[in-house]
């Protein structure tokens, strides 16, 4: 178990100009070999190996030592980590491993690197403590059965400290390459130009604010409107501070593939600017976009990028950091003239690039990949959240967590003989469990703990079944073994900001489910990770929600952006005569339809029209088309691909002449930029309002005893975010010149008026 620190006093230490790695990426980088092996089998879970560690070292006698630091300098080198281990008495340096299963099936290539980081620790300690030899030992913890697996070797001082100079050889052209590159970094960051001559109204402040925030190591959240250029007017900023606050790494966050081609377009601007400019950037995709051969499963067995995958990459890696960015199309150009995954090539770029461009859930899911690479190697990180909004929404899936009966009884159903009694067992609670709620949908103090025991039960059958049947493909029993174990890690920290419910459709038929209400507690330990987080959107207000639930700093900054647009751009009329409420949707129709071809015949142009469902919008678009066939229009639909959205976007032609339908807060909502006369116009016919079903009140319930303000916090701002988000398509420039249509009485009242933009002047109402 490697977690690297920084030396205590005492300890060899980093000398000026030395490149600083830990002994766990020293050896990924040097002792890595052969295939890519992703065989599904189980693994412990990161609280098991910790409970492993202190297992097996509390079996330990009084003398022995845990987690010892260690450091040492080679030429331009410093290594430095800690070791699991070390018994004075037998003079034995242990290193610490937990498994499920037959250890005889760990791929070579695992144990090589085990050992390769043993003898590094080895050669370290030796030099420590002035020791001429060793006893190694490889400890393998089964968490199953708690028995150990002992691998030992005698080793000599001289002999460990040939290996580590070995590898440190193999590593250290590329550490000068890094220096030198952090170098020539730091000084052209230091003198980055501007891209354009001036900034724009309000983008000089918004990245004043984000440089404050880096250079005092502070989190922000920044509302600034849409069009004024966030993306260029927070990304610049960090780069310019970077090299005075020694920052590694800069992590920009998305919630959207739109978000992260705006990223990189905001690169190719700073490109322009300094042709030259040192910054290599890599573009995270998910693998199951990434894939090359989908059908296939990933190891050398099966898949031709798997087979070999650690014996190309180095040449892989080189030939990708030459490239400057990264963006999916390169990266996979780069994998594939290798012979590698473009999936887990771009993964280990992410230790040797300046910027990453990826979605929210790789720094704040539980799993977070750079979340973790930032923790174990130390780094300086800055954080970007683009669409900041999104986050809480997104921040509650990440640890919330379903168990769906229905799916569980087609498991059993198909499930090998051999877990057909522990999947027996859990039916009878959940039955049980079920035969106590007379209501369809219910909130439950905590799971119960007979139902969780048979849980568990199934959960370490499913893992003992696919540790011995490493080959065996079952999506089914996977889906259902992934959903059970999220489920039983929530439960752990299971507390008043989740709820524990149930929904009950019929006997046999119901969903479990732990709903995060207040991600807060699970967010602040990333805020906490970086040297400086800065949250942006058009739409964070009130602050105090999105900070509050969200978890940040209590000396988080807050700032709002004064809009560059004026009143004069903007006709922002209220028809309070039409009600959008459920009840009224039906009467609502022909005046929606009537306005819209009103506005239409006014002033001839591209249009939007905003619905709270698809339903309403299927409703509202037959009786468009059947009153007005004369005028073009196009519909959103459910569940649209990329290809798809894209020609729903191309309808938006300058100079084009239409009307486009879609539902409020999809994916046209926000996230779009139609400039110009793309777009000279939006109607909202909704307030957003989530809607009001025994979930949502539960959840009003739940912020209320936490947080207060219960009703605004579950329906009121959640609703106006996306209004004003999808109001913002209309005006995108300085140019720009258009109107929004509000439809329904309820945009009158004051604490709806008081969360739309300062700058609308809202016209007369009819």
């Amino acid at each position: 178990m490697d977690r690297e620190r920084v030396p205590q006093t005492g300890q060899v230490n980093a000398a000026p100009g030395q490149y600083v790695v830990a002994v766990r990426a020293l050896c990924e980088f040097t002792a890595k070999q052969g295939d890519l092996d992703l065989r599904f089998t189980p693994s412990p879970t990161a609280q098991e190996g910790i409970a492993g560690h202190t297992l097996v070292t509390g079996r330990r006698n009084a003398g022995y030592e845990s987690e010892i630091r260690l450091a040492g300098n080679w030429r331009q080198l410093h290594v430095r980590g800690r070791a699991d281990g070390y018994d004075p008495a037998a003079n034995q340096l242990e290193e610490i491993k937990t498994f499920r299963g037959d250890l005889a099936r760990m791929p070579d290539n695992h144990r090589h690197l085990h050992w390769a980081q043993l003898r590094i620790y080895g050669w370290l300690l030796c030099q420590q403590r002035g020791l001429a030899a060793l006893t190694l030992a490889l400890v393998y913890l089964d968490i199953g059965t708690q028995q150990e697996t002992v691998l030992t070797e005698e080793c000599e001082a001289a002999t460990l400290q040939a290996f580590f100079e070995q590898h440190c050889e193999r590593f250290l052209a590329w550490a000068e390459q890094e220096l030198v590159h952090r170098r020539a970094r730091d000084a052209a960051w230091t003198a980055l130009p501007f891209p354009h001559a001036t900034f724009r109204p309000g983008q000089r402040e918004l990245a004043q604010a984000v440089y404050q925030a880096a250079t005092s190591g502070r989190c922000l959240l920044a509302q600034a409107p849409t069009g004024i250029g966030k993306t260029i007017g927070t990304l610049f900023p960090l780069i310019k501070a970077a090299p005075a606050q020694q920052l590694d790494k800069i992590f920009f966050l998305t919630a959207k593939t739109s978000g992260r081609a705006l990223a990189l377009d905001a690169v190719t601007l700073l490109r322009q600017a300094a042709p030259t400019l040192p910054l290599r950037v890599v573009e995270l995709v998910a693998r199951d976009k990434a894939c090359e051969y989908p059908e296939l499963a990933c190891h050398g067995d099966s898949c031709p990028l798997a087979r070999g995958f650690y014996d190309r990459l180095p040449q892989a890696r080189a030939a990708a950091v030459q490239r400057g960015t990264l963006d999916r199309n390169s990266l996979r150009d780069v994998a594939l003239s290798h012979q590698v995954c473009p999936y887990y090539l771009g993964q280990d770029l992410v230790r040797w690039s300046d910027l990453v461009i990826g979605d929210y859930n790789y720094y704040f899911d539980a799993s977070a990949m750079l979340f973790g690479l930032s923790v174990a190697n130390q780094w300086q990180v800055a954080v970007l959240v683009d669409e900041a909004h999104n986050l809480i929404e997104r921040g509650r899936k990440m640890y919330s967590a379903e168990l769906d009966q229905r799916a569980f009884n087609r498991l059993r159903l198909s499930a090998p003989a051999l877990l057909r009694g522990p999947l027996d067992r859990l039916s009878r609670q959940w039955n049980a469990l079920l035969k106590t709620q007379q209501a369809p949908y219910q909130v439950w103090p905590a799971p119960p703990e007979k139902f969780l025991a048979a849980l568990q039960l199934v959960i370490s059958a499913i893992g003992e079944f696919f540790n011995d049947n490493p080959t065996r493909v079952d999506a089914v029993l996977q889906r259902f073994y992934f959903d059970a174990l999220q489920f039983s890690r929530l439960v752990d920290s299971f507390d008043a900001n989740t709820l524990f419910d149930i929904s009950k459709t019929g006997q046999h038929d119901s969903v479990l489910c732990l709903r995060n209400v207040i991600p807060a507690p699970f967010l602040a330990p990333r805020f906490a990770a970086s040297r400086s987080t800065t949250l942006f959107s058009a739409t964070l207000s009130p602050w105090h929600f999105y900070s509050d639930t969200l978890g940040l700093p209590s000396n988080a900054g807050w700032i709002d952006v004064v809009s560059p647009f004026t009143a004069a751009q903007l006709l922002v009329r209220v028809v309070s005569s039409i009600s959008t409420r459920y009840q009224h949707r039906d009467a609502s129709l022909a005046p929606i339809v009537a306005l819209i071809a009103q506005q239409f015949g006014e002033r001839s142009g591209n249009y939007l029209v905003f619905l709270s469902s698809f339903a309403y919008l299927q409703q509202l678009t037959a009786l468009f088309r059947q009153c007005h066939p004369q005028i073009p229009m196009w519909e959103q639909e459910r569940s649209m691909d990329e290809a798809a959205r894209e020609r729903f976007l191309q309808r938006f032609a300058i100079d084009g002449q239409g009307v486009g339908f879609a539902v409020l807060g999809g994916a046209f909502a926000e996230g779009i930029d139609l400039p110009g006369n793309r777009l000279i116009g939006a109607f909202i016919a909704t307030l957003g309002l989530p809607q009001v079903n025994p979930v949502n009140e539960q959840i009003m319930r739940r912020i209320e005893a936490q947080l207060g303000n219960g009703y605004d916090s579950t329906y009121l701002f959640p609703g106006l975010q996306k209004v004003v988000q999808a109001a913002g398509r209309v005006i995108r420039t300085q140019s720009d010149e258009g109107i929004v249509v509000l439809i329904d009485d309820r945009f009158l009242r004051a604490e709806v008026r008081a969360l739309l933009p300062r700058w609308w002047h809202i016209g007369s109402s009819t």
